[in-house]
């Protein structure tokens, strides 16, 4: 760390309005559907309905000794509304499918007129090409979903910055190397040429991946690299079965592939699976037996329902898939998928490659139905932080061993209420950045003891985010990484970076495991 002090601007962005109960609504602009919280995504409104995020690669030795492949999880994302609150003596309700007595509810400042909400598409057959209906979505023309074929770069030009613009200011005051400290990143190189929300970032080794997430003019499909050290953007060109444009969805880090899973773009939800070979840049689409219409009620199913805001971690050899929404009603089930195999399927061809998906039954009473949520693994214990089921932005924190399969309510002394937040490990605590918390969005850290199983409080310097929600956020060579995000006005495709320091470190418990 520096031994010098640090100079950075205060920047009060905030939201001005507050809710008192939560609203969902249309997320993309690419269509003028609403999202129901079953498929909680970047403009839906947590009333109307709950559609409605990653582990990473294990650093080199001369890294924190604290960071973990597995030690990290991001919500899905999906936009919260805190501008048009409702009335108090209104009955709080979840909308289900179509409502056409219901006003639409709309984000600050995208114009959208009035219409009755449109049935959600689920897409239940694996990887299956979009649907006639789906294809007619409509779409502005300048949404990247809109064109086919189209997965390399946006129709706009490429933004490229040759010189990082080191960020400067004179009215923050002075702090010790020894705090934490925030700070904007000097990105360069081809940057993005849109705003990123509902995205996912997953980092190997030195390069975080981003895929997907959607802006103000729809959803998209390309990647685009981040290299950790040097602040610069990429972006490379991909191969094979590239997955269409998608938002919400989780993406995992397996062996240096990318399990991505779910999502969705407008009113469609997916239950598809692709897979990025980081080291080819290749796409690969495993595909799995549908669900047979004629198949006996008491059968087990084959596979997840289509979803967004679900969340997901890697644990021998499986990726578990937990909550989110379908379009229809918030989900709490939770599904495997074995991954064991994976490096023999992407050389096999055709059909799932050995990749298997089962439905996994826990013993215990299970958090209830919930999407933009978090959740982390910590040691064989799946730690689940806040979310929403529609109606309410929850505060508890939940967790489930992986070995025992039993679900365990954690007491807390104080509470956070908190959904689409991120929440990273760090040595033995959680932090959890930004999100909403039921009335306005936040762009408070806030560090959760993994040893007491509570909150506590520690001094941040510099200059923040702007409050914000549905954003990325990575741990890499003892900095926090923060991607993107929205307010509930603007999508943002900033970067900034949150320098842990010895206040983050010193005080951790070198080894402990969660008893539950």
């Amino acid at each position: 760390m520096a031994g010098r002090a640090r100079q950075r601007n205060q920047n009060p962005s905030s939201i001005s309005s507050s809710a008192t109960t939560l609203l969902f609504n249309t997320v993309d602009n690419d269509d003028d559907a609403n999202d129901t919280m079953i498929g909680v995504s970047a403009n839906d409104d947590l009333r109307t309905a709950l559609t409605p995020v990653l582990p990473t690669h294990p650093q080199s030795q001369s890294r924190s000794p604290y960071l973990n492949p597995t030690h990290q999880a991001t919500a899905s994302t999906s936009t919260f509304n805190v501008n048009n609150p409702p009335n108090p003596n209104a009955p709080i309700a979840l909308v289900l499918g179509n409502s056409s007595t219901s006003p639409t509810p709309t984000a600050p400042g995208t114009p959208r007129t009035t219409a009755s909400r449109k049935p959600s598409s689920l897409r239940h057959v694996s990887n299956a090409p979009p649907t006639e209906a789906a294809q007619a979505i409509k779409r502005r023309p300048s949404s990247p979903s809109a064109k086919d074929g189209k997965n390399s770069r946006s129709a706009r030009e490429p933004r490229t910055r040759t010189t990082p613009r080191l960020p400067h200011a004179d009215d923050v005051p002075t702090a010790p190397a020894t705090t934490m400290y925030w700070s904007r990143a000097p990105v360069h190189g081809v940057l993005p040429t849109r705003n990123m929300r509902a995205h996912t970032v997953t980092l190997v080794d030195t390069v975080a991946w981003l895929f997907g997430g959607c802006d103000d003019k729809g959803c998209w499909r390309d990647v685009y690299c981040f290299d950790i050290e040097t602040m610069q953007w990429s972006h490379p060109e991909m191969l094979g079965d590239i997955p269409p444009p998608c938002r919400a969805h989780t993406a995992t880090l397996v062996d240096r592939k990318i399990v991505i899973f779910g999502g969705g773009q407008g009113p469609v939800y997916y239950d598809t699976t692709y897979i990025l070979d980081t080291t080819t840049r290749r796409w690969f689409a495993p595909t799995f037996p549908a669900q047979s219409q004629h198949q006996p009620q008491d059968s087990e199913p084959l596979h997840p329902a289509p979803r967004r805001a679900h969340t997901a971690v890697l644990y021998n050899g499986r990726v578990y898939i937990f909550g989110g929404g379908n379009g229809l009603t918030a989900l709490n089930d939770l599904w495997a998928l074995d991954v064991s195999r994976l490096d023999t399927s992407l050389r096999g061809s055709g059909g799932s490659g050995g990749l298997r998906w089962c439905q996994i039954r826990t013993r215990g009473d299970p958090p209830a139905p919930r999407g933009y949520h978090t959740a982390n693994l910590i040691g064989n214990v799946m730690v689940i932080v806040g979310g929403s089921d529609g109606r309410e932005c929850f505060s508890d924190v939940w967790c489930l061993n992986l070995d025992t399969l039993v679900w365990t309510r954690v007491t807390l002394t104080w509470s956070h209420r908190r959904l689409s937040h991120t929440s990273t490990q760090v040595g033995s605590y959680l932090f959890i950045v930004g999100g909403h918390d039921g009335s306005a969005y936040s762009s408070e850290i806030l560090l959760y003891n993994l040893v007491n199983l509570q909150y506590e409080p520690r001094a941040v310097c510099g200059k923040p985010p702007s409050p914000r929600g549905y954003h990325v956020t990575i741990i890499a060579d003892s900095r926090l990484f923060i991607f993107g995000g929205f307010n509930g006005h603007d999508v943002f495709e900033d970067v900034h970076i949150l320098d842990l320091a010895g206040a983050a470190y010193l005080p951790q418990v070198m080894s402990f495991r969660i008893d539950v």
